[in-house]
């Protein structure tokens, strides 16, 4: 099968993300051509700052698998991911990571730092970025769009009732 499809189906999952209020960010996990783990964004509703696309799925597949290595396994995941992400994703031993949007405030496959292209390192991981990366960039800036549109009507709401909203908002 293709990276398109694969990522299609990581679209999918980051599409579940943005219904829960999430960032729209999903991954998922391929071994022999079949996807065998899913992920998508669930910080804010798990309460936990780990809790990206990518670590879900990388659980989800060390579970599947019954090894915390996947060395057979190739991750698609639709925004380039985090230093934390990468990290888990050397240890895991993956063999391949396919990502489509580029990250550039945390990007650590090469928007930021490429903590893959670490010589020291005593396992190398092919990347792939850019794969379906309009779809994905446009899910991201609609999303954003959505929520500087609500706050700045919050806001408006606010100040036109004479209250002023003190609860934080989650990014």
């Amino acid at each position: 099968m293709s990276d398109e499809i694969f990522m299609r189906e990581a679209l999918a999952q980051a599409a579940l993300a943005e219904e829960a209020g999430e960032v729209p960010v999903g991954a998922v996990v391929v071994l022999d051509g079949q996807i065998i783990a899913r992920g998508f964004n669930q910080p804010i509703t798990a309460h936990d700052p780990t809790a990206h696309a990518e670590i879900v799925a990388l659980r989800n597949a060390a579970r599947f698998c019954g090894n915390y290595r996947l060395p057979d396994c190739e991750l698609y995941v639709t925004l380039e991911p985090c230093s934390m992400c990468v990290g888990a994703m050397i240890h895991a031993r993956l063999k391949r990571v396919i990502f489509g949007a580029k990250e550039p405030r945390t990007g650590a496959c090469g928007s930021i730092i490429d903590l893959f292209a670490q010589n020291e390192l005593n396992h190398h991981t092919t990347v792939t970025g850019g794969v379906l990366e309009n779809e994905s960039s446009v899910l991201l800036k609609t999303f954003f769009a959505g929520r500087r549109k609500q706050a700045k009507e919050d806001r408006k709401n606010a100040e036109s009732t004479g209250c002023i909203e003190e609860k934080r908002k989650h990014d």
